[in-house]
């Protein structure tokens, strides 16, 4: 399954290692999930991973985003004629329209409008993790 990460659960994930954004990090880890990415996303990635204030060792958000880059999808994804509340969100829609599974994990919901994201599942990571495993019990 290939799904969007909002860069908010992957510093959650990595800080809170057993809550479901950790899960998911585990997930992607393990090869189980794969994340859409551009060039965009992973400079965010990056950029806010390695702020100071999250403690993070360099050497283990190189290894997240290189199994991100190697694992993942990169996407070329159009540009999107819709406001969102936060603009540096947009990059994260117009690549979950651009795959197939149309999936956006989120800590912050609110920031994708339902009228905006249209055919796009807008999940929090807890409601993805439930989610995730309906489908594996299929």
């Amino acid at each position: 399954m290939i799904i969007v990460l909002d860069t908010n659960v992957l510093v959650s994930g990595l800080l809170k290692g057993n809550s479901s954004a950790g899960t998911i990090v585990r997930l992607v880890a393990k090869g189980n999930l794969q994340v859409a990415y551009d060039a965009r996303v992973l400079t965010e990635y990056r950029d806010v991973l390695s702020r100071a204030k999250f403690g993070l060792r360099e050497k283990e958000v190189d290894v997240l985003l290189l199994q991100i880059k190697e694992e993942g999808e990169l996407v070329s994804a159009e540009p999107l004629e819709i406001e969102l509340p936060d603009p540096d969100d947009k990059p994260f829609l117009e690549l979950a329209f651009a795959v197939n599974d149309h999936v956006l994990v989120t800590g912050n919901k609110k920031h994708f409008p339902p009228e905006a994201c249209k055919h796009v599942s807008v999940m929090s990571p807890s409601e993805f993790i439930k989610f995730y495993l309906g489908q594996e019990d299929r």
